[in-house]
């Protein structure tokens, strides 16, 4: 593996590549948030498929799921994801036959399925979410905690430029 002018290894994910000091501040930063995520997203696949035999997606949607007890609709869940209902109807339809979901319908409005964990969707999200946050944390495991924390205030101050300038638009 290749390293960087600050001897930093790049991934076969680095966006980062290529780039110079003369390069737009602002497009190093994209290009650098980006890799890091690719490079996070790509571990957590990875020790989710080997210790639990499951992806990524799958434990969003149970992730997601278990933030509302009382279960979710179709809808939301699709939303809170970020992705069409047509991509979530397979992957609640393969937790369900594993076991690990059950579609309720609605007291409301019977056309609208929401979706709740059994017993088995919890135990193992139970099992996920500890080791997700150690494998996460062990990442950052060299990022000193006051810059982390410089970095997490800066990010959200980046969240507002981004929201403020679609505002804008």
């Amino acid at each position: 593996m290749d390293s960087d002018q600050h001897g930093i290894p790049q991934a076969e994910s680095d966006f980062e590549s290529g780039l110079n000091d003369d390069d737009r501040l602002d497009l190093r930063i994209w290009l650098r948030l980006l890799t890091c995520a690719n490079m996070i997203e790509r571990r957590v696949r990875q020790n989710l498929r080997m210790n639990f035999d499951t992806t990524l997606p799958r434990f969003d949607v149970l992730a997601q799921i278990d933030r509302s007890p009382e279960g979710q609709p179709m809808r939301e869940l699709s939303h809170r994801l970020m992705v069409t209902n047509g991509n979530i109807t397979p992957l609640v339809d393969r937790l369900e036959e594993d076991g690990l979901v059950i579609r309720e319908p609605s007291a409301k409005d019977r056309r609208v399925q929401h979706v709740k964990l059994t017993d088995a969707g919890t135990a193992a999200l139970d099992a996920m979410i500890p080791a997700n946050k150690r494998w996460v944390s062990d990442l950052m495991q060299h990022v000193d905690r006051d810059r982390a924390s410089d970095l997490y205030t800066l990010l959200g101050d980046l969240k507002e430029s981004i929201l403020a300038s679609e505002r804008d638009q």
